[in-house]
């Protein structure tokens, strides 16, 4: 094991196509390294310890900031498929030949886009609360959700992340707490990330009306394990039963009375099961 742990680990940088992307690593050396690619608007600390130093006990875990995200240098594209060929350039500028991904949200469609881009560098993905090209979002609440504003600010998460039964709300305030890093923290998103996060996604969503728009999906082989809440009110749950059905090697949990970040609210649970799922 390394020395360090999620609350601290400290910040590193690394430079690739002329981007200084942040970085912190840390938990059992030697093992395949976990890749983390981060949610709309989020940054280094707003990944949950209590899944990530439980991923750090079995393996070693990378959490990064892609392009113009927070303490990252350079500007932010405006589609997955560059967000994740930068990604890619990331994981090679660390010399690295091999790697497990896990994309949450926005970052299980770059994590998609890598395993396309680069398949001899993904041994397993882990696709959490994410949908694909052409996503049916038809019930999202997510722009009502981002559009309010909340006191404290921190607030917004235990609605995006947690429904609204008492168990899952006091779930989300123990996740709020056990987040809160202390030292080298990390600055919130520009406006520059955000709009072109909402233009990524705006592009995303509009493979929709082109012929075969799932067909990309066929061509990744690797191990996926979905994970998904019940009620996901930013990116619908249906889309997780169509990632499962269409990627040709699939598994889907999907967790009882939650929201978008359901592994989150089940960290414990969610990390055996991720534990098992990609092995040794």
């Amino acid at each position: 094991m390394t020395e360090h742990i999620h609350e601290t680990a400290p910040t590193q940088y690394v430079e690739a196509n002329g981007i200084r992307f942040a970085y912190r690593r840390f938990g059992k050396a030697g093992s395949v390294p976990i890749v983390f690619n981060q949610h709309f608007q989020g940054t280094l600390d707003h990944w949950d310890p209590a899944v990530t130093n439980g991923l750090a006990r079995t393996r070693e875990v990378i959490l990064f900031n892609n392009a113009g995200v927070a303490s990252s240098s350079g500007e932010t594209p405006s589609t997955f498929q560059e967000m994740g060929a930068n990604a890619i350039a990331f994981i090679r500028a660390l010399g690295l030949s091999e790697v497990d991904i896990l994309g949450f949200s926005i970052g299980g469609m770059i994590s998609q886009e890598i395993a396309v881009q680069a398949p001899e560098l993904v041994r397993k993905l882990i696709l959490v609360g994410t949908g694909l090209r052409g996503a049916d979002m038809s019930t999202s609440q997510s722009s009502s959700i981002f559009g309010r504003t909340y006191e404290p600010a921190e607030h917004l998460w235990l609605k995006v992340h947690f429904t609204p039964s008492e168990a899952s709300q006091a779930a989300g305030l123990a996740f709020l707490e056990r987040k809160l890093r202390r030292q080298d923290r990390d600055p919130l998103v520009g406006q520059q990330t955000i709009d072109a996060q909402l233009a990524a996604i705006g592009e995303y969503l509009a493979y929709r009306e082109v012929d075969g728009y799932l067909d990309y999906l066929k061509t990744i082989r690797q191990p996926t394990l979905v994970v998904q809440g019940s009620n996901d009110v930013i990116i619908p749950t249906y889309n997780s039963f169509v990632l499962q059905q269409t990627l040709p090697n699939a598994q889907l949990i999907l967790y009882p009375d939650s929201n978008h970040g359901s592994f989150y609210q089940y960290p414990e649970l969610f990390v055996a099961e991720a534990t098992l799922f990609l092995g040794s």
